[in-house]
């Protein structure tokens, strides 16, 4: 069917160019290989993003709620065996595409294929997103299986961005849902066996999008910060009724891992909106300290999508329970979006934040947090990678001696190449590019999803 789209574009950014949808699924063998795979490499590395399937009206569609495909590749022994991608099939995907409806439901009996993350926990492969839908499960070649409520555990909401406790093994999520529950976030714990262990409800005033949360050995960091419900865009019927509210004070709240919601301290923040946090970690003098990357607004001027109103910048939030405040520090200079940090020291101090310069503009960087220095890898004219995905060398155990892998497109449309990227020498020339058979519409996020967590079938 080649590459033309299904969609008609005209005025909305999110459906052309770089972020235009693709029309159909492939599956390739044996992809060309520039440079040396890594041979301990051996697991998949999959993305997830919105990709809207059949007609949809430009002047009200919002980036966040196209229909979710997964992209992956699977590496092992040197090689690129193959590449796949699907769409995630919520039961109306799977009906147009004519195939089975998905086992099981969605929460609130949403009809949606999770569009916002992907990755492998529990000895299962999901696809996740946030604001009520369920998760769903993925066969290892990324066929949708169906909706999954942690075996009948969640009860609610889950979230697109879990962070795991390496010394528990568990998974942490801050969730919202809208509309069944817009006075309250719901702090989630998923233990080793995929089950839910712990729910504590938190109540919030006007409903503010809680797109990530943030983690230490101690606390869970909760965002209320000034992207909230839009109750005119509400009863209008906007499909995405959030907006930038500037008379809802930012703040974050620090929630012992242990307590109750009567135990949250809350913080006044800068007025500001984070999507994604790098990381957290607990500071002797009882202090927590994050690393964001944060907009000055969000949603004010641009409602269809993020990248109209201001750029993402890596600052430094140090939250301070006792004096009930955030300090923020400047990190480095440049647009920082979509970070990521060694997961060997993920809820402990790091020192390195990989993160893309924002949506399509070019380079993967390296800020030393303690330093400022900023290393670049420049992906060359016209071209520019996604969300890097952070995998720790192997019998390495020094932070950031890593393999870097990153999405790269170019601006022609072209097809996209997954680059490996030494982290120790960002600066060099790739370890590898693998040759994708097509675009990948810049998107959201991924991660790499060794054979170890998940097996092949």
């Amino acid at each position: 069917m080649g590459d033309d789209l299904l969609v008609t574009t005209a005025g909305n950014r999110y459906l052309e160019g770089a972020m235009a949808p693709v029309v159909d699924e492939v599956t390739a063998a044996d992809l060309p290989v520039t440079g040396a795979i890594p041979e301990e490499l051996e697991g998949r590395w999959l993305r997830n993003g919105p990709n809207p399937l059949g007609v949809v009206d430009p002047s009200t569609y919002h980036w966040f709620l196209g229909d979710g495909m997964v992209h992956g590749v699977r590496l092992r022994g040197g090689r690129a065996e193959w590449y796949r991608n699907r769409w995630v099939r919520g039961p109306r995907v799977a009906a147009a595409l004519g195939g089975p409806a998905p086992s099981g439901t969605s929460y609130g009996g949403r009809d949606f294929g999770p569009n916002t993350s992907v990755g492998g926990f529990a000895g299962r492969t999901w696809a996740m997103v946030e604001a009520g839908a369920t998760p769903m499960t993925l066969t290892y070649e990324l066929d949708t299986i169906g909706f999954d409520g942690f075996d009948g555990t969640l009860p609610a909401a889950f979230t697109a961005h879990p962070k795991y406790d390496p010394a528990t093994g568990e998974l942490h999520g801050v969730c919202y849902a809208y509309p069944e529950a817009m006075d309250r976030v719901q702090h989630v714990v998923v233990g080793p066996d995929g089950r839910v262990s712990k729910v504590t409800d938190i109540p919030l005033e006007g409903m503010p999008m809680v797109h990530d949360m943030s983690l230490t050995g101690s606390s869970v960091l909760v965002y209320d910060l000034p992207v909230c419900l839009d109750l005119e865009m509400a009863m209008g019927g906007s499909p995405f009724p959030f907006s930038w509210n500037p008379d809802h004070a930012a703040r974050v709240g620090v929630l012992p891992r242990t307590g109750t919601a009567d135990d949250i301290v809350w913080c006044e923040a800068p007025q500001a909106y984070v999507f994604h946090p790098v990381n957290a970690y607990d500071v002797g003098d009882g202090t927590v300290v994050v690393d964001v990357c944060r907009y000055d607004t969000m949603f004010d001027r641009d409602r269809q999508g993020p990248a109209g109103d201001s750029t993402p910048t890596l600052a430094r939030w140090t939250v301070d329970p006792v004096a009930g405040r955030v300090v923020e520090t400047p990190l480095t200079d440049g647009a920082h979006e979509f970070p990521a940090h060694d997961p060997r020291v993920g809820i402990r101090r790091h020192r390195y934040a990989f993160t893309a310069a924002g949506l399509g503009l070019g380079p993967t960087a390296r800020v030393d947090v303690e330093t400022g220095e900023t290393v670049l890898h420049d992906h060359g004219p016209g071209r520019f990678g996604a969300e890097p995905i952070v995998v720790p060398k192997a019998g390495s155990s020094l932070e950031g001696d890593a393999w870097i892998m990153v999405c790269v497109n170019d601006r022609a449309g072209g097809p996209a190449d997954l680059v490996i990227l030494d982290g120790a020498d960002l600066g060099a020339p790739p370890v590898a590019l693998v040759h994708l058979p097509r675009r990948v519409p810049d998107g959201f996020h991924g991660s790499w999803v060794p054979d170890t967590s998940v097996a092949p079938a």
